[in-house]
């Protein structure tokens, strides 16, 4: 009975150790995954305001909508993981470059040029976001 009893111990001692030792590097791992899934959305952002940029100066505005569109959209889903992460200047940041995307996307609904400038600042303080998501 003893030797049963002992065995049983050794398996759930051995099956708890396991266990934490599985889960020491999984918080490691969540981490990293949600700064390569910021970098991913912030990387869209960026393309589809430089995407919009390009319909802008070649007078395509209702394309230049659409990718400004997609913009705001990764835009919000980077916000989300910036303020997960605990990151308010970044957060701040990101609400600036939305702000100058909606200004483009009115602009260029107006068939304005000056659409270009607005989503070129956009793509910037996007750009600044992302250095400082590679330096942490």
């Amino acid at each position: 009975m003893k030797l049963i009893v002992g065995i049983g111990v050794a398996l759930l001692v051995a099956l708890g150790g396991g266990w934490a030792w599985g889960a020491m590097g999984r918080s490691d791992l969540n981490h990293a995954l949600g700064i390569a899934e910021l970098r991913a959305d912030l990387l869209e952002a960026r393309a589809a305001a430089l995407d919009a940029r390009l319909d802008i100066y070649s007078v395509n505005f209702g394309e230049a909508s659409r990718h400004l569109e997609v913009a705001r959209s990764a835009l919000r889903a980077a916000n989300a993981r910036l303020s997960d992460l605990g990151r308010p200047e970044d957060v701040e940041r990101l609400k600036n470059a939305s702000t100058r995307i909606d200004e483009a996307q009115r602009t260029a609904g107006q068939l304005n040029q000056d659409a270009n400038a607005l989503a070129a600042d956009a793509a910037k303080t996007i750009d600044v976001v992302i250095g400082s998501t590679v330096k942490r």
